[in-house]
């Protein structure tokens, strides 16, 4: 295979990887059902972001402090609902709440989704 065949390969494969942490695994319909039926709504952006807008209901755990703050999303039972800007940090989040033993764990992905 040649150098820009391999090049080529890759570039399409993480346009579709980024295609897909973005577009998360609930629609936005199912996200405002599972909120509305308990479950918790995780606003994974910094503080900033969040100040300057969130979704009604969530709350502000950045990514890089959830495993700090792991314990204020309650029991590892109750349905988790994650967002933040593009999809990307939401599902590191996804990933991370769920190797913790998060048994609902739902990625939203972008806030635009909602």
């Amino acid at each position: 295979m040649s150098v820009q065949v391999g090049l080529l390969v890759l570039a399409v494969a993480a346009g579709v990887y980024l295609w897909l942490a973005r577009a998360g695994n609930i629609s936005g319909d199912q996200a405002r059902r599972l909120v509305g039926e308990g479950a918790r709504l995780v606003d994974v952006r910094t503080p900033e972001e969040f100040a300057d807008g969130h979704l009604p209901g969530a709350i502000n755990i950045p990514v890089q402090d959830l495993e700090r703050r792991i314990d204020e999303l309650g029991p590892k039972e109750r349905p988790i609902v994650l967002y933040c800007r593009s999809g990307m940090r939401s599902g590191r989040a996804a990933r991370q709440l769920s190797s913790a033993g998060f048994v609902a764990v739902h990625n939203l992905g972008s806030i635009g989704r909602w």
